[in-house]
């Protein structure tokens, strides 16, 4: 694969040499280079550098220019303004050559270089409940997690997934004594089950075994005995858990398929994993001192940590009955990422209500030596999905809303959206594209807002084709495949020699920019900056179409020209949207 210098490195490489060869001891100096509306780019470092120097900027901008070389190779003109800065324009040529060699790069990649150094990141993201309902709360994990695997693995980490389910715990001891009692409540009527007859399997039984359990004494006694059982790893009662693990991942595969999105089995890695880690971990925790016995349970201390009475909270690893609580499985977690997985990034997408948990838990893993300088843990916090209110969604009974009743009205709403604007596309394909278009809309919606602010929930507004939707840039790709194909046997190609016009210049330089936009996502963990990057993508291209005939321009050259931009624009998107695990339907 071949990787592309973009535009701005190579400037920013040239104004770095011009640099040291005015002043020598700023090699090394930043140059500041960003995008500007009074030039093509803008450097601010000179006024730093002049300060450190005691010389007048604008005197020392001057000296910076004449060594700069200009021409049509990359740098055209550039003018000292203000009180030191650089104005930068670039060359149309190279401005079209720099496309051109990322519109080459076989390999689909379009000229994104690939890390130098990928190190291995764990990252745990959606997170259901075994035996439960998805609800609008398991959405942001699971399309903010799957986003970032996209962008991670594409600049060449080593990614391993893990869903860290919740399939442990007492509330199995009821479950499992209830099927115990009507072994046939989870049988199916035939082979192909569906997710949403798994669910209602599931549902009508734990409302069953609920009701028991609250009516009938000497049930509870049996299900409490259930639990000491499972722990123990009764053979007959792991078998009898084993069968709600399996109806729930036949639910969940479904919401994650409706989702489009890919869970694999062997991810799945739910807190049943770590159980023969537990008394090891607080063993060492214990022996190393890091936790100390606290009225029978075994606890980690902080200092910074107190409860609203001015007492320490701990870190409870293990209760005083002998139980095991979250902390204990999640440091189990950690043992088993960093030392069986060997990652050097723990990464977690989890709801910013658990930030101080996991505080806590990092700094126990630190403090035990599991997390050090090589090995780090971080949490990638998100916040909460509100209604049109700016309350936290739930439905008109107050109940917490179900993902996928969520789900099916985005494709209904989406689905007349793109048949009020179809032309010539057939039922099923009005239905295919409704959901590309509604799932589109809702995980844009999601990654276009940065992960720790809440987001209102608004239908209307996601589906809408005005504004910064998922829906308007892929009409913006799709109207860009229309044009390639009206085209017919006029082919895409780049001619450097011929001048750009303005709304040429802007869309090309923000095509060149996808490189740095994706690698400095990946590396923040930010699909929202690629997102503002992608609709700014769209504004450009409606404003280039709006300005510059493409089919009729004046000629031939200029013809295959902005069609070769056309392309270059639509595989942009089309990777883009790969990225943030949304589709772009060739015609809408």
């Amino acid at each position: 694969m071949a990787s592309v210098t973009s535009l701005s490195d190579s400037v920013q490489q040239h104004l770095a040499s011009a640099l040291s060869a005015t002043l020598p001891e700023a090699a090394g100096a930043d140059p500041l280079l960003r995008r500007s509306d009074r030039a093509d780019f803008q450097a601010n470092g000179i006024l730093a550098l002049a300060k450190k120097a005691k010389a007048n900027p604008r005197e020392l901008a001057a000296q910076v220019v004449s060594h700069v070389v200009t021409g049509e190779e990359l740098i055209k003109d550039v003018e000292v303004s203000g009180p030191g800065f650089l104005n930068i324009t670039i060359a149309d040529r190279a401005i079209t050559g720099n496309l051109a060699a990322r519109y080459a790069d076989e390999s689909g990649r379009l000229g994104v270089p690939a890390a130098p150094e990928p190190g291995t990141t764990v990252i745990d993201y959606a997170q259901p409940n075994v035996a439960k309902e998805m609800h609008v709360g398991h959405l942001r994990s699971a399309v903010i997690g799957d986003s970032v695997v996209q962008l991670l693995e594409f600049t060449g980490e080593n990614v391993i997934r893990r869903h860290h389910i919740g399939d442990w715990g007492t509330q199995f001891g009821m479950l499992i004594q209830y099927l115990d009692e009507h072994p046939h409540e989870l049988d199916h009527k035939d082979a192909r089950v569906t997710g949403e007859e798994a669910m209602s399997n599931l549902d009508r039984l734990y409302k069953a075994a609920r009701k028991k359990f609250d009516a009938d004494e000497e049930f509870k006694t049996r299900a409490r005995r259930r639990v000491v059982d499972l722990q123990a790893g009764d053979p007959h009662t792991l078998a009898m858990w084993q069968k709600f693990v399996d109806e729930s991942k036949i639910y969940f595969f479904s919401v994650f398929e409706k989702l489009d999105m890919e869970i694999r089995d062997p991810d799945i890695v739910g807190e049943s994993g770590y159980n023969d880690m537990l008394a090891e971990t607080c063993r060492l925790l214990e022996e190393s001192g890091v936790a100390v016995r606290s009225e029978g349970a075994l606890c980690v201390f902080f200092d910074d940590i107190k409860g609203p009475d001015g007492n320490p909270v701990p870190l409870i690893v293990q209760k005083s009955d002998g139980g095991y609580g979250y902390a204990a499985t999640d440091l189990s977690a950690i043992r088993d990422r960093v030392f069986n997985l060997k990652a050097n990034t723990l990464l977690y997408v989890v709801d910013a209500r658990q930030a101080l948990h996991f505080k806590m838990v990092f700094e126990t893993a630190r403090r035990a030596g599991w997390l050090n300088e090589d090995v780090k843990a971080h949490q990638l916090a998100f916040g909460t999905v509100l209604g049109k209110d700016g309350k936290p969604f739930k439905t008109r009974e107050g109940e917490t809303v179900r993902l996928v009743d969520l789900l099916d009205e985005a494709i209904e709403r989406a689905s007349a959206v793109v048949r009020e604007k179809a032309q010539d596309l057939s039922e099923e394909e009005i239905a295919e594209r409704g959901a590309q278009v509604g799932i589109g809309a809702v995980k844009y919606a999601d990654l276009s807002t940065s992960a720790n602010r809440d987001y209102k929930f608004d239908l209307d507004q996601m589906v809408s084709l005005n504004g910064d939707t998922s829906v308007y840039l892929q009409y913006a790709y799709a109207r860009i495949r229309s044009i390639l194909r009206k085209a017919g046997e006029t082919r895409p190609a780049a001619h450097p020699e011929l001048a750009l016009a303005d709304a040429e210049r802007a869309l090309g330089l923000h095509v060149d920019a996808f490189a740095e936009t994706v690698t400095e996502a990946a590396a923040e963990y930010a699909p929202h900056k690629l997102a503002a990057y992608l609709y700014q993508l769209a504004s450009l291209y409606t404003s280039f179409y709006d300005k510059c005939p493409v089919l009729k321009a004046e000629t031939p050259a200029q013809v295959e020209n902005r069609l070769f931009l056309c392309d270059v624009t639509a595989r942009t998107l089309h990777q883009g949207m790969a990225l943030l695990g949304i589709r772009t339907p060739e015609k809408l």
